[in-house]
């Protein structure tokens, strides 16, 4: 449980759908809308606070509320406030549909969440993918990948990670990474590709430190050096998420910003769906590894209402 407090957005305490949802309407009716009102509330409102706030909006006023605050508002800022009112399973399988559909695929999107989401939460993600867009997602994710980089897609996609740690093939498994990879020319993708779709997340760790022992080198370089492209992006991701997912959200998140143009999808994205998770983690590491605040950073990135939610969510300064 400790998890579910590391979070930015905690539920709030003296929750009443009924009065939100008046508020709400409110900040909508007649001329102008008050933007501060509507980000200020739902940020200080959990995701599930959030969905008893649309079902009372909807009894009350004989409207959906989402279509109601899209018809408010505009661009980025708009994007954040549909994606905080949507639950993060559905949030998550639109995500990968947006990265699917139409000419091309964003691999990035969905690298990053599959090595980053635990596997109950992926199986409720296929289950919701269906529902929602009436196909399979392995079958469109097959339909849209190739080759190696297809395949550890589909093991991640099973949602069965192993959950001990096999003492007995810890040296083993760092061998056959070894000779997988550094020790012969060419690469045996097979062995990576089962070793890092499968093993348990503390199994990885301890691999990885007999690696290290056994090649004098990080397992990250290795893949570096034996893959390219869209496999070595997940490979490297899955090790990232296995040693630290809110560092491997932190250095996502200054990607996203700390460079000509800022990528807010990709910023949108992370701030939603780990505001409930572990942004006080991702806010501690990169404070550590970037030297300054995330709330700065974003500060320094953005702007308008948008820059505000994304404020709010973000938590604090650190």
């Amino acid at each position: 449980m400790q998890q579910a407090h590391r979070g930015s957005v905690k539920p709030f305490v003296h929750f009443n759908a009924k009065s939100d949802a008046d508020i709400l309407h409110k900040a909508m009716k007649g001329i102008g809308t008050n933007e501060d009102t509507i980000l200020m509330l739902l940020t200080a409102r959990c995701n599930d606070q959030r969905q008893q706030i649309k079902a009372a909006y909807k009894k009350t006023y004989g409207k959906d509320l989402v279509s109601t605050l899209k018809s408010e508002l505009g661009g980025l800022f708009e994007d954040l406030i549909v994606a905080l009112m949507t639950p993060a399973d559905l949030y998550d399988a639109s995500e990968l549909h947006k990265a699917l559909k139409g000419a091309g695929t964003d691999d990035q999107v969905l690298i990053e969440i599959l090595a980053s989401r635990s596997g109950e939460e992926i199986k409720e993600i296929v289950k919701v993918y269906k529902k929602e867009f009436g196909g399979k997602l392995e079958k469109d994710i097959c339909s849209d990948t190739g080759g190696s980089y297809r395949k550890l897609l589909v093991i991640l996609l099973q949602g069965s990670r192993e959950e001990e740690v096999d003492e007995d093939n810890i040296e083993n498994d760092a061998k056959d990474l070894y000779a997988a990879g550094d020790g012969k020319v060419g690469t045996d993708e097979e062995k990576f590709i089962t070793i890092l779709g499968n093993r348990s997340v503390e199994h990885l760790r301890q691999v990885f430190d007999a690696y290290k022992k056994l090649s004098g080198s990080d397992i990250e370089d290795s893949i570096k050096s034996e893959t390219s492209g869209n496999l070595e992006n997940l490979m490297l991701a899955i090790v990232k998420c296995v040693r630290n997912v809110p560092a491997f959200f932190a250095e996502s998140l200054s990607k996203s910003m700390r460079r000509a143009g800022t990528d807010d999808k990709t910023l949108t994205r992370i701030m939603v769906s780990r505001s409930e998770v572990d942004m006080l983690d991702i806010r501690a590491n990169f404070r550590k590894m970037y030297g300054q605040p995330l709330y700065t950073t974003i500060q320094e990135d953005t702007d308008g209402d948008y820059q505000k939610a994304l404020l709010y969510l973000c938590g604090g300064k650190d």
